[in-house]
């Protein structure tokens, strides 16, 4: 009895996965992960480049600020 149980279980987890795969494919706003995944990454490095040149930069501002309020 067990058995059939989960026969029928399992069948019924296809038949919805099979429909639930058919909707996905039809639906028009499903987007576009791999252009969403380069946009992340380009990003990432845009920011990391940015970092290497302002880094000095920042550094030196936040060293002027800090011994400014710390007084002479």
């Amino acid at each position: 009895m067990k058995v059939m149980t989960l026969i029928n279980a399992s069948r019924r987890h296809a038949a919805l996965m099979r429909r639930r795969i058919l909707v996905w494919e039809d639906e028009p706003e499903r987007g576009d992960v791999p252009g969403w995944v380069l946009i992340t990454v380009m990003t990432a490095g845009l920011v990391a480049a940015l970092w290497l040149v302002a880094e000095p930069l920042l550094s030196g501002m936040f060293t002027s600020a800090v011994s400014g309020v710390a007084g002479p």
